[in-house]
């Protein structure tokens, strides 16, 4: 039917000024009283704003973010120093150039797994007086704000970043210790009030502006691994490299310096580090599968991984459960903690082959523990098409413990490798995701977090890691260690919740058998859990004392909850869409885990008794009559 020319017109304005609202570009601004040169770039008009200026007397940069015109971080330096050129300051601006970045993309892991970016991007090119040049490029989208720096050849090796974020110093901060293995506690102190010292880049801040995640992202061999340096008594973090010295060849862009932002809900369901990240460089990732796993560690340490008949006892567990994966740790390939490659009997006189063999009759994959000084060379690397031919489905790779550039480089060189010969990976003593999930998807966790193998861990650190560690990406916390009462701080039932509460792609059960039987409705719960989402959602969450999310697959949303403190009503918006649910939940009883079951309207509360330091998982189905359960 022909559409009359007019309203033809019309729609084409209509839809011309959606766009622009959406999509307007960085636009050059000046200060009054001021002689500074100021641009500013935001995805839409509640979307968080980053204020990029330019000092013309100290030819120095800064940037800024706020959010519905209040403060997310105040005015903080940018710049960065090579051996050749300060580009930290004497910079006079040279042209700005604008684009759209709206991009689709799958993942295998993660929150969920079609996404949609949709960024503006602002690149400003500056020079010095001696011609040196330096590209600064801003991105801003819906959840947040990131930008890196990009320079052409020949200005010779990094000698480090004048970068830094000033937050307001009474901002309440969730901050872990720096460690190289990534796996310090989370602590709340004020911005201003933390302790002098070094801290996670995962760095939590609650400004007037909402919340704030610092992070980075697109880490690779052509750079070095971050972290934030904090003098007590200032509200100022500052970048900081794992090298004194970065090795530069050509055209360098450095990582994104990134500030995921909005409400808590915002902050917990983004994204961004992901969406900032090249794309996939797996062309069929066809082979790359998601899924729950029995870990034998902590239910058996060495000695069950140096025994073929324990593991094909936990073979048998795993398929009994249909659970898909059973993950065997240090020891499989050897006894006094040597993988001699030189000897050219060392593949004829393992039982892996066996195995696998076994495992694979039973429909359950496995997964090899192998250390990185294995791994370090292309003469051991050598090795990995014969764990592909033997059939193993993953490696779980550990002991990296740097972010310095020459490890990074061999994260380059194994991510390739175990892509080319179809390995799943699992990195532990390891750096965090950083975008590494949507460019190398195999990746299907890492860890990078004080995790359930550590004896010190607080209530108040479970309830803060969905607010940090795990919003940028999958994490290895390996829930389920129930026979490790006394040495976890948490109940038995916030224990099954955080098997939803914390998402990996690899989700990895630590707990026994006997445990697991010792407790049938945390059992039985964990033979529902998929291992990839199609959506997640925060239903209620303080850092520090309140984590419950709800992560939907098809038809069913999982539900699980980790409080700290004193035992109470949780009362829990049910925000999962509307209509009727069935919602089962698990919960603390006097004499060990209990099941109820009622029936919800969606946006109504779900009320469930939590004890100290305790928590709950549930699952919810949509009900009808005759529908009397959510499993399958």
């Amino acid at each position: 039917m022909a559409v009359p020319i007019r309203t033809a017109v019309a729609a084409l304005c209509a839809g011309l000024a959606a766009t622009l609202l959406t999509t307007a570009p960085a636009r050059a601004e000046q200060d009054v009283n001021s002689s500074d040169r100021v641009w500013s770039l935001s995805a839409a008009a509640h979307a968080p704003r980053a204020r990029i200026s330019l000092d013309d007397t100290t030819g120095s940069l800064s940037l800024a973010v706020s959010r519905g015109g209040r403060t997310v971080i105040e005015p903080s330096p940018v710049g960065i120093v090579t051996e050749q050129a300060d580009l930290s300051q004497g910079l006079r601006f040279l042209h700005r150039k604008d684009r759209l970045i709206d991009e689709r993309y799958r993942t295998k892991s993660g929150k969920r797994l079609d996404r949609r970016v949709r960024m503006n991007e602002t690149r400003l090119s500056f020079a010095t007086s001696a011609g040196a040049r330096l590209d600064l490029v801003v991105r801003a989208s819906a959840d947040g704000v990131a930008y890196r720096y990009v320079l052409p050849t020949g200005y010779g090796d990094v000698l480090g970043e004048t970068s830094a974020f000033n937050l307001p110093p009474d901002a309440s901060a969730w901050l872990g210790t720096y460690r190289a293995d990534n796996e310090g506690q989370f602590v709340q102190y004020t911005a201003a009030t933390a302790p002098t010292g070094e801290y996670s880049d995962q760095a939590l801040f609650a400004t007037d502006g909402g919340y704030t995640l610092l992070a980075e992202s697109d880490l690779t061999g052509a750079y070095s691994g971050a972290r934030l340096a904090h003098d007590q008594g200032t509200g100022t973090y500052r970048i900081e490299l794992a090298d004194d010295r970065v090795r530069t060849d050509g055209r360098l862009a450095t990582p994104w310096r990134a500030m995921v932002t909005g409400d808590l809900a915002t902050v917990t369901r983004s994204t961004f580090t992901d969406d900032l990240a090249p794309a996939s460089k797996v062309a069929d990732a066809s082979w790359i599968r998601p899924g729950t796993v029995l870990w034998t560690w902590l239910a058996g340490g060495r000695p069950a991984g140096q025994s073929l008949a324990a593991q094909k006892a936990y073979v048998d567990y795993a398929a009994e459960r249909h659970w898909p994966y059973e993950a065997v740790d240090a020891g499989w390939y050897f006894k006094a903690d040597e993988w001699d490659t030189t000897d050219p009997d060392w593949q004829t006189n393992s039982w892996m082959p066996e195995l696998v063999d076994y495992a694979r009759a039973k429909g359950v994959g496995i997964i090899v523990w192998i250390h990185q000084r294995d791994l370090d060379t292309a003469e051991e690397r050598a090795q990995l098409p014969t764990l592909e031919r033997w059939g193993v489905k993953g490696v779980k790779i550990d002991f990296m413990d740097s972010e310095a550039q020459p490890m990074l480089r061999w994260y380059d060189t194994i991510l390739r490798e175990t892509a080319a010969h179809h390995l799943m990976v699992n990195f532990h003593g390891s750096t965090i995701p950083k975008g590494i999930q949507r460019t190398w998807p195999q990746v299907m966790t890492l860890e990078g977090v004080a995790g359930e193998e550590k004896r010190t861990n607080t209530a108040a650190h479970l309830t803060t890691l969905p607010f940090t560690r795990n919003v940028i990406g999958s994490m290895d916390f390996t829930p389920g260690a129930f026979q490790r009462v006394g040495l976890r701080p948490n109940s038995d039932a916030a224990e099954t919740g955080l098997a939803v509460a914390y998402e990996s792609g690899l989700q990895m059960f630590a707990g026994s058998p006997e445990s697991y039987d010792a407790r049938p409705l945390a059992r039985d719960f964990y033979d529902q859990l998929p291992a990839a989402w199609d959506d997640t959602r925060l239903l209620a969450g303080q850092p520090g004392l309140e984590a419950v999310l709800a992560r939907r697959s098809g038809d069913r949303w999982f539900l699980g909850g980790v409080y700290a403190g004193a035992a109470h009503a949780a009362d829990v918006p049910l925000s999962i869409g509307p209509g009727l649910w069935l919602v089962e939940t698990i919960r603390d009883g006097t004499d060990g885990l209990v099941q109820d079951r009622q029936v919800v309207r969606g946006g109504d509360r779900l009320s469930v008794d939590v004890v100290t330091n305790g928590g709950f998982a549930g699952v919810a189905c949509p009900w009808s009559p005759g529908v009397t359960t959510c499993y399958r």
